[in-house]
């Protein structure tokens, strides 16, 4: 049985482009601190690839761990979250649904990287440019997903982004688009 949090191959299509965008805001934290690594810039421009149908599925769906684990080569948490937001991007040939796990991280990137008394305004700062990046098609695709916690079966289940920093940002853009 396919998980909700699948989405058809149009809509992954459609969401890898908008995952992507999200991840490469958050790029230049790695790029500094690991400025010979291009994992994680391939892995979303792979990401653009795989919107623009120049990559298949089953192809990247092998592939979509390679630039998170550029997360290895940077020891700041930022750098760190910044690379697991590419790896994110990367996996939405895969899963949909990762396409808010690349926002979540590109959004914890950003406070990680804010000084400690504005963290919370990095985090909402992030999330704000990261729904106006949001078109009509992104956010019905993105509508179709299950609301964090929900389904058992993937990234929006009881694993990494359904607690902290993570979950309250997929919380915010599930509640922009009118997620179930």
């Amino acid at each position: 049985m396919v998980s909700p949090q699948t989405l058809s191959e149009a809509d992954r299509r459609c969401v890898a482009a908008w995952a992507a965008d999200c991840a490469e805001r958050a790029l230049p934290l790695f790029t500094a601190e690991a400025p010979d690594d291009g994992r994680p810039r391939d892995g979303i421009a792979r990401a653009r690839a795989f919107s623009r149908g120049d990559l298949d599925a089953a192809g990247e769906i092998r592939r979509r761990l390679v630039a998170g684990r550029a997360a290895s080569a940077v020891t700041s948490p930022a750098a760190k979250a910044a690379a697991w937001a590419a790896g994110q991007a990367s996996g939405v040939a895969h899963m949909g649904a990762h396409a808010l796990g690349a926002a979540a991280y590109a959004a914890k990137a950003a406070s990680l990287a804010a000084p400690a008394a504005d963290r919370a305004g990095a985090l909402e700062r992030e999330v704000v440019a990261q729904v106006a990046l949001l078109d009509p098609q992104v956010r019905a695709a993105l509508r179709q997903l299950p609301a964090l916690g929900a389904d058992s079966a993937g990234p929006l289940g009881p694993g990494l982004l359904s607690s902290g920093v993570l979950a309250d940002v997929v919380r915010a853009l599930q509640a922009e688009v009118g997620a179930a």
